[in-house]
C-alpha cells in the first residue's frame, strides 16, 4: 500500500472518533478548529479529523492526538449562538498524522500520510462466506440483545454481501465510545479491522447477557417488594375502613401499659424509645417483629411490683408442719427468715442450698415455703444446662434471642419478690458456650443481684427480693465459689418411723386420690405399711415408697371393679398379692461371737448399710490380699491397719515371725458392688486382730471410723444413715469416733433409743470392747 503525504487544515476532536464513510455534524469553538474550518472552505473543504487522547487537553500537541485520523469533506457550517459552529461532513478515507507544521498560524496545519491502494484482502470464496455469516450471526445477536440499533438499519446492513462494505456499516452503526472507535480506525487492514469489531462485538454481547442478569435479579426483587409493599397498603386501608387498624391499636395498647407500668423512669424510657421505633418500622415486618418481642419482654417484666408477703408466724408454721413430717431445721430456717422480715420490713432474702439424697423431699419443701409465706413459686431446672445464655440471655443482634431462664421466671411471677426454685444445681455444666455455675455467681450474691444485667433486656434487674432455695444432691459437685454464696441445709435420709408417717399421712392419701379410690374403699394396716417400707424399698428417701403404694392402690382399684367388693383390705399376710415376694433382705446381727467377722457400717446414696468384713489367716508368705472390689481409699485404710497391727504385735502376743510365715486375706461379701470411703478402717483392724489373735468378735457389735499408723481413730460423715441401719439390723453396741460426738448429741432420740453409743479415740478402746474378753 503506496503512501503519499499532504497538508490540510486540522481539527483535534474532543470525545468523539470519526470512522470513514460517516456523515455526521459536530460543534467546534475553539479558535483554532474556527479558523481551520475557514481555511478548508476558501481551499477545496476538505480537513483532517484527529482525536484527543485527552478530552481536556485545551492546546493539543502531536502527543497528544491519536496517529490515525480521518480526511473528510465539510458539507456545511452553520453558525450558533456564542461563537459555536456546527459543522457537516463527510468521513471519506483514513490518514496518518506525520507532524503539525511549526508555523505561527491561527489553526492546525497536519501533515498526513494518505493510504491509497487497496486496502482490502483477496478472501477465497469460502472465507468470504465464512466471514459473513459469522459477522451476520454476531451482529444479530448484538442487535437482538441491546435493542440499539432500528429493525431497519439492521436489517439493510445485514443484507450486505461483500465483506469490506459490511465491516464498515458495522463500524459506523455500532454504539461504541471513541476509544473504541479509534482503535478500529486504527485497524487499516481489513482482516485487522474485521478481528477487532469481532472481538468487541463479542464483548458487549457477554456484558449485555450479565447486565440482563443482574437487571433480572434486581427486577424480580423489586417487584416482590413493590407486591408487598401494595398489599400490605392495601390491608392496612381495609383495616381502617373496617375499625381493625392492629399495629395502631397495638401500638396505643403498648403505650398504655407504659403509662399503668410501675417502673424506673430509665425503663419507661427505654420502653417509650422502643415503641417509637416500633412505629417507623412498619415497612420492614422482620424488624418489627424483633422489636415487638421486646417491647412485651419488658413491659411484662416485674420491675417495682411486688407480693405482700404472709406476716403470720403461727399459719406459716402450721403450712409447714402440714405438708411435711420432720425436717425441723428447714423449718426453723424459714420462720427465722419470716420473723426477720416482719420486724425490718425488709430484711435480706437468704439463699439457701436443700442438700440431700433424691426422694427426701427438697422440691416440695421449696414449694411448701412459697405457700407458707404466700409468694409466688417458680421453679428451674438446672440439670444438664451448659450454655451460659441460659441464665444471662442470648445477645438481641441473635436471630432468635430471648431472655435467660432468671429473667423468664420473674416475667412468669409477675412480682419481683418470688420464691424462685433452682432445682438440681449440682448438675449445671460448662463447655464453649461458657460455664453456667460462673453465670450463677451474679444471681446468688446479694451485693451484686440487685443490679443483674441479662444479655437481652439490657437493664439491670433487681434480684435482691427474690427468695433463692436451690437443690442438690452432692454439694462436691458444686464449685467452691459458688457453694460459698448459699447457706447450705442438710437433709438426710428418712428414719423408718419418719417413712411411716409421711407414708400415713401423705402418700397414702395422695395415690388414693390419683387412682380414683374413695377413702373407704382401700384399708393399708400399719404393719402392713411398714413391711412395704423395709421389705420392698431400699432408698434414703420417700419415691420408691410412693410407687409401691400406687402399685397397691392399681391393684385395689381393678379388685373393686372386678370383684365388686366395696372395701379392700391390705394387711402383712396379703401384702405379698399386691407387691409379690419381698425385693430387699437386711443382714441381721450374727447370732454368737465369731473369729475374724466384724460388722461395719456405710453411708449409701440410698441410705445406710451394713457391711460384713471376713478375714482369714493361712499359712503361707506373708502376702496380703484383698477382695470385694475396694476402692483406693478402703485399699490403704487396710494397708495402715496391718502396719498398725505389726507395730502392736508384742502388745497382742502376736510371734515376731508370724506375718513372715502367715498370708492375710480381707474380704468384703457381695463383690459385685463397689465400695469405697474412709470409714471402715477400724472395721478392717479389729477383724485382723481377731483373726490373728484368734480371739472372737462380739456378735451385737459395729463400728465406724477411720485408722492411722499409729492407731487413732478419726471421724466419719453420715452417722445418722449408719445409725439408723445398726438399728435395723438389730445391733445393740455401735463404735463411733469420739470426735462424732456432737453429731450424735443433734440426732433424735428416735434413733439412738435402743443403742449403745460408744464413742473411741484409739484402736486399744476399739479392741477392748469388740473383742470377746479371755476367760
Amino acid at each position: 500500500m503506496e503512501e503519499v503525504t499532504k497538508v490540510l487544515p486540522a481539527i483535534a476532536l474532543r470525545g468523539t472518533t470519526i470512522l470513514p464513510d460517516m456523515i455526521v455534524h459536530f460543534d467546534i469553538s475553539r479558535p483554532k478548529s474556527v479558523r481551520a474550518v475557514e481555511e478548508a472552505m476558501l481551499g477545496n473543504q476538505k480537513i483532517f479529523l484527529i482525536t484527543q487522547k485527552d478530552p481536556d487537553t485545551e492546546v493539543p500537541g502531536l502527543l497528544d492526538v491519536y496517529k490515525i485520523g480521518t480526511i473528510a469533506v465539510i458539507k456545511q457550517v452553520v453558525k450558533m449562538p456564542k461563537d459555536v459552529l456546527r459543522i457537516l461532513v463527510e468521513a471519506e478515507r483514513r490518514a496518518e498524522l506525520l507532524n503539525f507544521e511549526e508555523e505561527e498560524s491561527e489553526y492546525l496545519r497536519a501533515e498526513v500520510a494518505l493510504f491509497t491502494g487497496s486496502d482490502e484482502m483477496q478472501f477465497s470464496d469460502i472465507e468470504q462466506e465464512a466471514i459473513l455469516r459469522n459477522l451476520k450471526e454476531l451482529f444479530a445477536v448484538y442487535c437482538e440483545q441491546t435493542q440499539k440499533v432500528s429493525k431497519e438499519l439492521a436489517g439493510q446492513i445485514l443484507g450486505t454481501e461483500e465483506v469490506g462494505k459490511l465491516v464498515d456499516q458495522i463500524c459506523m452503526n455500532l454504539p461504541l465510545d471513541y476509544v473504541n472507535r479509534q482503535k478500529l480506525l486504527e485497524a487499516v487492514e481489513l482482516s485487522e479491522r474485521y478481528d477487532t469489531l469481532c472481538v468487541m462485538i463479542a464483548n458487549e454481547i457477554q456484558i449485555q447477557e450479565i447486565r440482563s442478569e443482574i437487571q433480572g435479579k434486581i427486577k424480580e426483587r423489586i417487584d416482590k417488594n413493590q407486591r408487598d409493599y401494595i398489599l400490605r397498603e392495601q390491608l392496612k386501608v381495609i383495616r381502617e375502613e373496617l375499625g381493625e387498624d392492629n399495629s395502631r391499636t397495638e401500638i396505643e395498647n403498648y403505650k398504655k401499659q407504659l403509662e399503668k407500668l410501675k417502673a424506673s423512669k430509665e425503663v419507661k424510657e427505654r420502653i417509650s424509645e422502643e415503641i417509637h421505633r416500633l412505629e417507623n418500622s412498619a415497612s420492614n415486618p422482620s424488624e418489627a417483629g424483633v422489636i415487638r418481642g421486646y417491647i412485651e419482654t419488658l413491659l411484662g417484666l416485674p420491675w417495682d411490683k411486688a407480693s405482700r408477703d404472709n406476716q403470720d408466724l403461727a399459719r406459716a408454721r402450721e403450712i409447714l408442719e402440714e405438708d411435711h413430717y420432720g425436717l425441723s431445721k428447714v423449718k426453723e430456717r424459714i420462720l427465722e427468715f419470716l420473723a426477720v422480715r416482719t420486724l425490718t420490713k425488709k430484711g435480706e432474702s437468704p439463699i439457701l442450698c436443700l442438700a440431700g439424697p433424691p426422694g427426701t423431699g427438697k422440691t416440695s419443701i421449696a414449694r411448701s415455703v412459697a405457700r407458707a409465706l404466700n409468694k409466688k413459686y417458680v421453679r428451674i431446672c438446672l440439670g444438664g444446662v451448659r450454655d451460659e445464655a441460659e441464665i444471662r440471655g442470648h445477645r438481641r443482634t441473635y436471630i432468635g434471642a430471648m431472655p435467660g431462664r432468671i429473667a423468664a421466671g420473674l416475667h412468669q411471677a409477675k412480682v419481683k419478690n418470688p420464691l424462685m426454685l433452682l432445682d438440681e444445681i449440682d448438675k449445671v455444666s460448662a463447655d464453649y458456650k461458657g460455664d453456667t455455675s460462673s453465670a450463677l455467681l451474679e444471681v446468688l450474691d446479694s451485693e451484686q443481684n440487685n443490679k443483674f444485667a441479662d444479655h437481652y433486656v439490657e437493664l439491670p434487674i433487681d434480684l435482691s427480693e427474690v427468695l433463692f432455695i436451690a437443690t442438690a444432691n452432692d454439694i462436691q459437685n458444686i464449685p467452691r465459689p459458688l457453694l460459698d454464696r448459699m447457706e447450705v441445709i442438710e437433709i438426710s435420709s428418712y428414719t423408718e418411723n419418719e417413712k411411716f408417717h409421711i407414708a400415713k399421712e401423705h402418700l397414702v392419701p395422695k395415690q388414693k386420690k390419683a387412682n380414683g379410690l374413695k377413702e373407704a374403699q382401700l384399708v393399708i394396716e400399719d404393719e402392713a405399711l411398714m413391711e412395704v417400707i423395709s421389705g420392698y424399698t431400699r432408698e434414703a428417701g420417700v419415691r420408691s415408697l410412693e410407687r409401691q403404694i400406687g402399685r397397691i392402690c392399681r391393684k385395689s382399684a381393678r379388685k373393686i371393679l372386678e370383684e365388686q367388693v366395696k372395701e379392700v383390705v391390705v394387711t402383712k399376710e396379703n401384702l405379698e398379692e399386691f407387691l409379690g415376694k419381698e425385693r430387699y433382705e437386711f443382714q441381721p446381727a450374727n447370732e454368737k461371737p465369731e473369729i475374724g467377722i466384724v460388722r461395719g457400717l456405710a453411708w449409701t446414696a440410698v441410705g445406710g448399710d451394713t457391711l460384713q468384713i471376713e478375714v482369714n489367716v493361712m499359712p503361707g508368705k506373708g502376702e496380703f490380699l484383698l477382695t470385694g472390689q475396694l476402692g483406693d481409699v478402703m485399699k490403704e485404710s487396710a494397708q495402715a491397719g496391718i502396719s498398725f497391727i505389726r507395730s502392736v504385735a508384742e502388745q497382742y502376743e502376736i510371734p515376731k515371725e508370724f506375718f513372715e510365715k502367715h498370708d492375710i486375706h480381707i474380704h468384703i461379701p457381695e463383690g459385685a458392688v463397689p465400695k469405697d470411703g474412709p470409714s471402715a478402717g477400724i472395721t478392717m483392724a479389729t477383724a485382723m486382730v481377731s483373726a490373728i489373735t484368734k480371739v472372737p468378735v462380739k456378735a451385737d457389735v459395729a463400728m465406724t471410723g477411720e485408722i492411722t499408723l499409729r492407731g487413732r481413730v478419726l471421724p466419719i460423715g453420715g452417722l445418722k444413715e449408719k445409725l439408723l441401719a445398726a438399728k435395723k439390723a438389730g445391733i445393740h453396741m455401735v463404735l463411733v469416733p469420739e470426735k462424732n460426738e456432737p453429731d450424735v448429741r443433734e440426732l433424735d432420740a428416735e434413733i439412738t433409743d435402743g443403742l449403745q453409743i460408744e464413742f473411741v479415740g484409739s484402736m486399744e478402746q476399739v479392741l477392748k470392747l469388740a473383742l470377746v474378753e479371755k476367760k
